[in-house]
């Protein structure tokens, strides 16, 4: 779902639904004009991280990286049909089984509940 310009993530909260931007490196791919009016149609906000300054999207720098050395790396493809479905069989086995330092050891599928569920203690401050 999309709201005033960020990204919804579906999920419940104390509040309803959370605004999210999408933050994103400087990469060609991510500056192209058809990209950036493709989110604008969309109401996706975009939020670039600083040029070289990748520690700012860590997250998915470290997922890139974990990608393209298990994935990418690994096969030789002969079609996009065939890295398609090869990537769908990693993130199965990334999301549904494979455990997660960052996440105590659980695979993301088990510890979702808990990051769902978890009382949101960052209300705003009543004035």
């Amino acid at each position: 779902m999309h709201h005033s310009g960020f990204m919804m993530l579906g999920f419940p909260r104390n509040l309803g639904m959370i605004e999210v931007p999408i933050r994103l490196d400087n990469g060609p791919e991510m500056v192209s004009g058809a990209f950036t009016e493709w989110a604008a149609s969309k109401g996706i906000a975009i939020r670039y991280i600083q040029p070289g300054k990748p520690n700012q999207n860590a997250f998915i720098e470290r997922f890139n990286r974990t990608y393209r050395t298990e994935v990418l790396d690994a096969h030789l493809f002969a079609s996009i049909e065939q890295v398609q479905a090869i990537t769908q069989q990693w993130l199965i086995d990334y999301n549904e089984y494979r455990p997660h330092e960052a996440l105590g050891g659980l695979p993301p599928v088990q510890f979702m509940p808990r990051a769902i569920f978890a009382p949101n203690l960052y209300q705003p401050l009543s004035t």
